[in-house]
């Protein structure tokens, strides 16, 4: 996968779908048919927005039989909000944000 842009990342979380299947995906495996019954929309517009997901690198599927579970990759999520504080925050200024929340 090549770098996600930032307007790339900010724009696979604009969805409130894809929002909550990144929130129900992390941590843990989620099958599609979990994923469809936790956020109550069909198959086929999960599959979507998990497409837009796994294109940006946000998800990891995994393949079992006729199965496919997904997780949220927690280091590409990281990495991309780093990248959306070093292009819109000075890099002094984004240091000291990080490091407060890191300290709360």
């Amino acid at each position: 996968m090549s770098k996600l842009s930032p307007i790339e990342f900010a724009k696979a979380l604009a969805d409130d779908t894809r929002q909550t299947i990144m929130r129900f995906c992390c941590c843990e495996w989620r099958s599609v048919s979990e994923i469809v019954e936790h956020t109550g929309v069909s198959q086929p517009t999960v599959s979507h927005h998990l497409a837009i997901l796994r294109d940006a690198g946000l998800v990891t599927p995994r393949p079992e039989g006729r199965q496919t579970y997904y997780t949220l990759d927690q280091q590409q999520v990281a990495v991309c909000c780093g990248q959306l504080m070093q292009v819109f925050a000075p890099e002094n200024q984004a240091t000291v944000a990080v490091k407060d929340i890191l300290i709360r």
